[in-house]
């Protein structure tokens, strides 16, 4: 029997061995000023994987993903006004996607691309890949929010006109208090200044107003979330894009929560190398 092209492939993906040499770095060649950005290249390069984090997170996110990437150079970024790039602005959205279009524009000289984008990150490459159809192969994203096409029902609090408070609250709700209450001073102290970024990706995902139109993508892309929690609301997403556009399949990572990029990268990058195998055939 087929599998109905409405609801997503449960599936469960063999890591790929570590090795502690596929290490993330950060470069001086940016193509945009002031934008952080770290590499890994590999011998023989099929193609380039640029990895987008999402809100209050970092380009560091990805080094687990990158120790098993094995096919590809790997570029990951600190999306501006986070961290390493705290100080490049304005950080709209479409700012976000100016900056992805340079990366993209750079590798595509030497090589195709492949975009990943993890929670809002996936709103970036979407968006990008709407722009430029034609320098982009496949999209693999994780978790993006999405509530223009699915609403959930969960309500969030309000945002208030303090960053640093947001950031807290949104590191809280996300990851853990725990893991809050385990960090160093430093630590939250960098979590806190990167609130005014925060505050401008969940004023976009917040919004009532569809930033963009995923019917006009036409680049494969493949839509993953975990099975942990959420995975209702996420199933019904993935149907309902799966519904608004053909190039657009689901794919469900059995024991994966939101921080899939950190708890299982080796199915991650399992099921990159797979979508890679198949935009090739």
């Amino acid at each position: 029997m087929g599998v109905d092209p409405r609801f997503p492939r449960k599936v469960s993906f063999v890591p790929t061995p570590t090795s502690a040499s596929r290490q993330l770095h950060f470069v001086a060649n940016s193509p945009v000023k002031g934008l952080a950005v770290a590499e890994h290249r590999v011998a023989s390069s099929e193609a380039a994987l640029i990895c987008v984090h999402g809100a209050l997170d970092r380009a560091g996110s990805f080094a687990r993903l990158s120790r098993r990437i094995t096919r590809f150079d790997v570029i990951a970024y600190d999306r501006r006004g986070y961290q390493g790039s705290r100080d490049v602005g304005p950080v709209d959205l479409d700012h976000h996607i100016a900056d992805l279009r340079a990366l993209v524009e750079r590798e595509t000289r030497h090589q195709p691309v492949i975009l990943f984008g993890h929670s809002f990150g996936g709103v970036v490459t979407f968006a990008t890949a709407i722009e430029v159809p034609e320098s982009i192969r496949i999209v693999v994203n994780f978790e993006s929010p999405l509530p223009w096409i699915v609403r959930r029902s969960n309500v969030h609090p309000i945002l208030s006109d303090d960053p640093a408070m947001e950031a807290e609250r949104f590191f809280r709700r996300i990851v853990s208090d725990r893991t809050w209450e385990r960090l160093g001073e430093a630590q939250r102290e960098s979590r806190r200044l990167d609130g005014a970024t925060l505050l401008n990706d969940l004023g976009t995902v917040r919004s009532e107003k569809s930033p963009f139109d995923l019917s006009t993508l036409k680049v494969p892309s493949t839509y993953v979330h975990g099975d942990g929690n959420g995975s209702d609301y996420y199933r019904a997403l993935s149907a309902a894009l799966v519904e608004l556009n053909p190039l657009i399949t689901a794919v469900e990572l059995e024991n994966a929560s939101h921080d899939a990029h950190l708890r299982v990268p080796g199915q991650l990058a399992a099921l990159i190398d797979e979508r890679w195998d198949e935009s090739c055939v």
